[in-house]
């Protein structure tokens, strides 16, 4: 017998339980997997969680779970028994695979393409935040495939924020010979991208066309700052972080070094431009998806 709770959250409440090894921070053998959701387009900050658990979750486990989610301490947890089925599986039915320019990123459950010149990611949904099943990760791949089909070289790229490393992931493929780096201020994403890599192929280290992954608060971790400066940085956050780094990320690029930012609403992508354009950033292009923007930006030669 297998039980599935749901609780409503915000979008950045929905990040960070995304990211959290329940196995290693839980007291209990019951141990969900997590998966979650946007209830609706056009409420963006209006998400969903939704626990599998292979016994019914007694008040302690659901205690647990409400530390994630302040805004909850007052709504009842929606409990469904699901009887024998593989809740593994079903916790990921509905994620179709989705196909971002040259890349293809479907969960563990179902199929690779065998399209010719796709590059298949395999990540799980109920891993961390950024499987490239939301707006603002499929229009980074986007983004990231229009950059190199224009052209642009690529030496030393910075997946900020990286969640699932599935943005890091697309860069080494598109620049195979580039320094990659991939952060992020949760220290259990470490163990995430680790197991993603080696799922897809992805070699780990400090060289060339290998990935380094850094547990990093923002741009002045000593390890980002000695791999700087950067000629692509990704950044699929916030708004409001966003801003308030804009000096700090502009600052870790090169001349004419490109930016993909996400994360943002539209109505909010007018002040991330703001911040940028004060920083000596120009917009290249913009991807609205649904309620959301992906801004490809370019620092001016000065």
């Amino acid at each position: 017998m297998s039980y599935k709770l749901t609780l409503p959250c915000t979008r950045s409440e929905a990040e960070v339980l995304a990211c959290v090894d329940l196995a290693e921070m839980m007291t209990s053998d019951n141990i969900p997997v997590i998966v979650t959701s946007e209830i609706d387009e056009t409420r963006p900050n209006e998400w969903e969680i939704h626990a599998y658990y292979s016994a019914k979750p007694k008040s302690q486990d659901i205690k647990y779970l409400r530390q994630y989610i302040p805004g909850s301490s007052d709504i009842e947890p929606v409990i469904e028994k699901l009887g024998d089925e593989d809740w593994l599986s079903m916790s990921q039915e509905g994620l179709e695979p989705i196909r971002a320019g040259r890349f293809y990123v479907h969960t563990p459950h179902m199929p690779a393409s065998d399209a010719p010149d796709i590059r298949n990611f395999s990540i799980d949904a109920g891993l961390a935040f950024g499987t490239g099943h939301h707006e603002t990760t499929h229009g980074c791949l986007t983004m990231l495939d229009m950059i190199r089909r224009r052209g642009i070289r690529c030496d030393n790229m910075l997946d900020l924020g990286t969640g699932t490393g599935l943005l890091a992931f697309a860069a080494g493929h598109l620049w195979p010979h580039a320094w990659l780096t991939a952060s992020d201020i949760d220290p259990v994403c470490e163990n995430v991208v680790r197991e993603n890599a080696h799922i897809n192929d992805i070699t780990l280290g400090t060289g060339r066309g290998q990935l380094h992954m850094v547990t990093a608060d923002g741009m002045m971790h000593p390890a980002l700052v000695r791999r700087a400066p950067y000629d692509l940085i990704a950044a699929n956050i916030l708004a409001g972080p966003l801003i308030d780094m804009s000096a700090d990320i502009a600052g870790a690029l090169t001349p004419r070094g490109n930016l993909v930012l996400a994360g943002l609403l539209r109505e909010q992508a007018p002040a991330v431009l703001s911040a940028y354009r004060w920083q000596h950033m120009a917009l290249v292009k913009r991807i609205v998806s649904g309620d959301w923007s992906i801004l490809w930006m370019r620092k001016r030669s000065q």
